[in-house]
């Protein structure tokens, strides 16, 4: 039986959007790809929220159109543990990129992707929620909550949400961690250069934005209660003596906003539904790596389902993309976790600390490994 759709994305976030896209560059037609989101455009575009792209995600939104968009540039990270011996330091010169990664806003990122998917001419369903799905041994059922019902051939889950909001999934662990995002200035910025500073109750990392940085301070939840709860001089008092003073004094702080942290995974995939980015592996930010590997997903897939959609395999398609996903998700997972549970929270003095220490004074020292870690950043496993 004929379907409304080919493939139906559930989701139009930056992992979603990316892959409509991708599909259609790829010789799906556009007007067989159905892209649903419970949001306007509007309210996505509104979103300050801050990202970081790897060089490798900017290879890819390269491909569809969808790059430059307005950036901050990383070239160089400097990783360390406050207060203890050891440290590495990365620069893009090392390892023939012109830079690391990049910082943006969220909003941003989400206008560009929409339009290079209007442009495609795909398929855009908002604001709609899916209420329902039922998988049948042709095609999925997608009800949605104005009382409409779809059919298509694949459904794609790419709306994953934040970690204090999903149900949970098989993998899951809550971290006892809160991250306090805001935007702060100071007195001596570092042109390029984004900072990853372990501290006993997790990382802190300052990524370059705007003329100062975007901050992602992780601590636990009566910590972050308190500095929630500071005005805006004794915050940055406690930011200053915390992360020290490699880029001067803080000056100022923009609004503080709290999440929950966790790792909430289950690589989903049925005959004719599949999970990608978030709703696959909600991350730890450490690292900042969970957009970057949910873009890899999206490329991957739409790879395969465009190559075998047309003779109608897409169901082993799927099966495919699993397996060749497997190693990247499992390697990125098992990596930010380890530096999440073991490292960052870890008590001053533990062997923990120590070994995380010498790990970053032996990838400092030596190249293949720096070599390693660099390209599982920018480009995953592969």
């Amino acid at each position: 039986m004929p379907t409304d759709f080919d493939i139906t994305i559930c989701g139009a976030g930056p992992v979603g959007l990316a892959l409509a896209a991708l599909l259609a560059r790829r010789g799906v037609e556009p007007a067989r790809i159905a892209l649903i989101d419970g949001k306007t455009l509007a309210a996505s575009v509104a979103d300050p929220r801050t990202i970081a792209l790897s060089y490798g995600s900017r290879q890819v939104l390269e491909q569809i159109g969808a790059w430059p968009v307005a950036h901050d540039p990383i070239r160089e990270i400097h990783v360390s543990r406050r207060g203890h011996f050891g440290r590495a330091l990365l620069r893009s010169s090392e390892f023939g990129v012109p830079e690391l990664g990049y910082v943006c806003r969220y909003g941003k990122l989400v206008e560009r992707l929409a339009g290079s998917v209007a442009q495609a001419g795909v398929t855009v369903r908002r604001p709609l929620t899916v209420i329902n799905t039922a998988e049948a041994a042709d095609e999925v059922s997608i009800s949605l909550d104005n009382g409409q019902v779809l059919s298509s051939r694949i459904l794609v889950q790419a709306e994953g949400g934040l970690f204090g909001a999903q149900a949970d999934r098989p993998v899951h662990r809550d971290y006892g961690q809160t991250a306090i995002i805001s935007h702060v200035r100071v007195s001596a910025p570092q042109d390029g250069r984004a900072y990853e500073r372990f501290t006993e109750e997790g990382p802190l990392a300052l990524l370059p934005q705007e003329q100062g940085y975007a901050l992602v301070w992780c601590v636990g939840p009566d910590r972050a209660q308190m500095l929630m709860a500071c005005k805006d001089d004794e915050f940055l008092a406690e930011l200053q003596k915390t992360f020290g003073e490699r880029v001067g004094r803080f000056v100022s702080a923009s609004a503080r906003h709290p999440f929950p942290l966790g790792l909430n995974a289950h690589p989903l995939q049925t005959q004719r539904c599949v999970a990608i980015g978030n709703a696959a592996q909600t991350l730890h930010p450490v690292a900042g790596q969970g957009l970057n590997l949910g873009l890899r997903d999206a490329t991957v897939l739409a790879e395969l389902l465009a190559r075998d959609l047309a003779s109608d395999t897409a169901p082993d398609a799927l099966a495919r993309f699993s397996a060749m996903r497997k190693s990247d998700r499992g390697l990125t997972i098992r990596l930010t976790d380890a530096m999440a549970r073991l490292f960052a929270g870890a008590a001053d003095g533990s062997g923990s600390q120590a070994m995380l220490g010498v790990g970053l004074g032996l990838i400092d020292a030596i190249r293949p490994a720096k070599r390693l870690l660099a390209g599982q950043m920018m480009f995953g496993w592969r």
